[in-house]
């Protein structure tokens, strides 16, 4: 009975904390802080709880202490970062999905989903079934607006590497200053799909500066807003956007899909589902597929794509130099983005006369409908009559089309390396 007794205290949490040394408990409990944080972030301030809050408890579950051998472990991040398990015998990166059938967690069944590029375009198949292009259409030069606020994006492709230079132990090279500079995209989904082929082991870190940052949006951007913009031009009143036909709204998703896919095929995976999800709502006649892929389709692959995205980030991935330096260049990028769409706004009302709030160019980036509706706040502010909202929704869905292009930029240059 005691030797039982005994035996169960051994295979307890509390004994693997203590087993695996005093530094390692120390960073296996600071990680668990971590966790912890994001969860009242996501539960008591509301910060993009739909996803902080699965990335969050996915860090908790990987994080808890646990025995080497116990079937309690749900997910082997060693698996899809270590070269010992991914080069193959011909020398190539590979995943051994026969070994993680065989005996891998339920995380490590689930993270295939991330690690095969299966979520991400999934995920935008639900987001094109509630977007309207209708603003972009309407007003097709907000697309500059909405390329514009990639400028962040290749800034700080361009101040990673020389960061890195600079700081030799951070270790990054094209591919992980490609990852880091997609979080200026603003978009999640794409981040978490350019660095899943790119810096996986950046995984972690870029899927929470990304998703916290997206949530710190009505933050971080009105005073830069302010900054760029002069007081008459923020209380500008556009004129109603024109009505768009059925017609236009379905030849659109069709044309732009082609369009991407003979120019860069590499942004085809997120521009195509996102374009297949818009055309299932727009032609009126797949209403039942078209409920699915926003409701019950996109609520399962959040679940599955946050929480094992949060799974990888385990104390030995996250509590890097590294992490420091992409949370300080999200938020560069970020800002840059944002002034992007800002400076090009500027240009517009001056060449416009004055027709044009320049305030909807910081909606040139991808969070929607996020970063219209500080547009409209910051606009309405300075003038109460004034509605942005629709204005700043066709930079906002033409900033999804922007962001999912940079990535296939990145991917087609950078992923054959």
């Amino acid at each position: 009975m005691l030797e039982s007794f005994g035996s169960f205290l051994s295979n307890t949490g509390v004994a693997a904390l203590f087993q695996t040394g005093a530094g390692d408990a120390i960073k296996t409990i600071i990680m668990l802080a971590v966790a912890c944080v994001l969860l009242y972030l996501a539960i008591v301030k509301k910060y993009e709880p739909l996803l902080l809050l699965p990335i969050a408890f996915g860090m908790l579950l990987t994080n808890l202490p646990m025995i080497s051998e116990s079937n309690a472990i749900m997910m082997h991040t060693e698996w899809f970062t270590d070269s010992k398990y991914m080069i193959n015998e011909h020398g190539h990166m590979n995943i051994d999905v026969g070994m993680i059938v065989r005996n891998g967690g339920l995380l490590d069944l689930l993270y295939l989903g991330v690690k095969l590029g299966i979520y991400p375009p999934l995920i935008f198949v639900g987001i094109g079934c509630m977007t309207d292009f209708g603003p972009l259409i309407a007003n097709p030069k907000s697309i500059l607006l909405g390329a514009a606020a990639q400028f962040g994006v290749f800034f700080t492709f361009i101040g990673a590497l020389v960061l890195s230079a600079s700081i030799p132990a951070l270790g990054w090279g094209v591919k992980e200053a490609a990852s880091i500079g997609i979080i200026g995209g603003a978009d999640g989904p794409t981040a978490i799909y350019v660095t899943k082929s790119l810096a996986p082991a950046l995984l972690p870190a870029i899927a929470v500066a990304a998703y916290s940052y997206m949530a710190l949006i009505p933050i971080i951007q009105p005073p830069f807003m302010k900054l760029l913009t002069t007081k008459k031009a923020r209380g500008v009143v556009m004129e109603q956007l024109r009505p768009v036909s059925k017609t236009e709204k379905i030849i659109f998703p069709i044309v732009v899909t082609l369009v991407v896919a003979f120019i860069i095929p590499d942004a085809v995976s997120l521009v195509g589902c996102l374009m297949l999800g818009n055309l299932l709502k727009e032609s009126g006649v797949c209403d039942r597929l078209a409920k699915t892929a926003q409701n019950e389709l996109m609520n399962i692959v959040t679940i599955f794509l946050g929480t094992t995205v949060g799974a990888t980030a385990t104390a030995s991935s996250f509590l890097t130099p590294s992490t420091l330096g992409i949370v300080c260049l999200g938020l560069v990028a970020f800002i840059f983005s944002t002034c992007g769409g800002l400076i090009l706004g500027d240009i517009m009302y001056v060449l416009t006369k004055g027709k044009v709030n320049p305030l909807i160019g910081s909606a040139g980036v991808s969070a929607v409908p996020m970063a219209a509706r500080v547009s409209q706040t910051v606009g309405q502010k300075e003038n109460p009559s004034n509605f942005l909202l629709m204005h700043a929704m066709g930079p906002n869905v033409a900033g999804v089309i922007g962001s999912a292009v940079a990535a296939g930029v990145f991917l087609s240059m950078f992923n054959g390396l």
